[in-house]
């Protein structure tokens, strides 16, 4: 049986996990997690799922549960209550699926630890990949993907030789407003916005399809997962979300991975790598129901988010987490209605274009940039 501490246990990569470990009672078992300050939820989930330790996001939060559990659940709060749970000594596998840049020290700290880290938070290879990928080495730790497309391009380079990989391929649905012109997203709504054609996500993830910054933090995470330069990583607009990636080798072959939109497929395949196990209540697919699929190049002139990953990727440095820091801080104010959707993109570019770029920055100078880039992008919505 594999102990699993997971980290953002309320949000949807974390319900989802809930699920597969529910599903498979002799298989795994949740020692640990953190659930921001959804107390309710906090409640149902330890009444089901038993953790030894529960992690919140503040004081006021970690006083109630206590209060209730006091004896039965350690109760931690605050970073160091989320970096207990990463390294909870009998977590075998730590699920980081918080959103943002919180989900880094953690991921450190666990693979300090010695667990399995299966990474569902983006932000952490963003904003430190060179750090996260080195310590991974040196503790001889795995980082197995939970996103869709990662876990598909993992997928289809197992039994295969890396040297013999001529690009990787990620799909892209093209989100919420991919039948719209730029012109026509000036005055789009949050509602809008938030209605994803083919995935059911968080709020900042949602935005992020929308603007085509997903798959950017995606490129640089795949920079970093599969060692490939960013000449060898495309991304390819692909209606359905049926094929999540694709990788093609020199000889002209291409491999997928395909099924259809579920995220429980990669939650599942990180949790039972190399195994496989029986996904329950899930719809298979049937291509001779969906009948066609639908591919085409991207326009980054569209897209100008993912041209601006592209672009700090390939500078490296401490610029993709300046992309990060003023990308989250610009779709936070979306969602509250301060800015207009595109408004988002000039934010990020303002931030990217007056960054003094860090070649190897420590993670003290790592934190210290993105602590910047948030106090500039704030004073630029004052």
């Amino acid at each position: 049986m594999k102990s699993i501490s997971l980290l953002g246990a309320s949000g949807s990569i974390g319900t989802q996990t809930l699920h597969v470990i529910r599903s498979h009672p002799d298989e795994f078992r949740l020692v640990a997690m953190s659930i921001g300050r959804n107390i309710k939820v906090a409640r149902a989930i330890i009444e089901e799922f038993r953790p030894e330790l529960v992690a919140v996001a503040d004081a006021t939060a970690y006083a109630i549960l206590r209060s209730e559990y006091n004896g039965k659940v350690k109760i931690v709060y605050g970073e160091e209550g989320l970096i207990e749970a990463a390294t909870h000594p009998k977590a075998t596998i730590v699920v980081n699926a918080v959103v943002g840049s919180v989900g880094l020290v953690p991921t450190l700290k666990a693979i300090e630890a010695r667990k399995t880290i299966a990474l569902a938070n983006k932000e952490t290879l963003v904003t430190a990949g060179h750090i996260v990928t080195e310590a991974a080495k040196n503790y001889n730790v795995a980082l197995l993907p939970v996103d869709s497309e990662h876990s598909a391009i993992f997928q289809c380079l197992q039994g295969e030789q890396r040297k013999n990989v001529e690009k990787i391929i990620l799909t892209a649905s093209g989100g919420s407003f991919r039948d719209r012109t730029r012109e026509q997203l000036r005055n789009v709504t949050v509602e809008e916005a938030l209605r994803h054609p083919n995935w059911s996500m968080g709020a900042k993830i949602t935005i992020d399809s929308a603007t085509m910054m997903n798959k950017g933090l995606e490129v640089i995470e795949a920079h970093w997962l599969f060692h490939l330069p960013y000449e060898q990583i495309d991304v390819l607009l692909h209606r359905e979300s049926i094929i999540h990636s694709l990788v093609q080798f020199h000889d002209s072959s291409i491999i997928a991975q395909l099924g259809t939109p579920d995220m429980r497929v990669p939650i599942q395949y990180a949790l039972t790598y190399p195994d496989r196990l029986k996904l329950v209540h899930a719809k298979k697919l049937n291509l001779a129901e969906i009948g066609a699929l639908h591919f085409q190049s991207v326009d980054f002139d569209r897209y100008r988010c993912l041209q601006f990953a592209y672009e700090a990727g390939k500078t490296g440095g401490s610029l993709p987490t300046v992309l990060n820091a003023a990308n989250e801080e610009a779709v936070a104010a979306f969602l509250s209605g301060r800015i207009a959707f595109l408004t988002i993109e000039d934010l990020i570019e303002r931030a990217l274009e007056r960054h003094n770029v860090i070649k190897q920055p420590t993670l003290e100078e790592i934190r210290e940039v993105d602590r910047e880039t948030r106090r500039y992008i704030q004073s630029l919505l004052i």
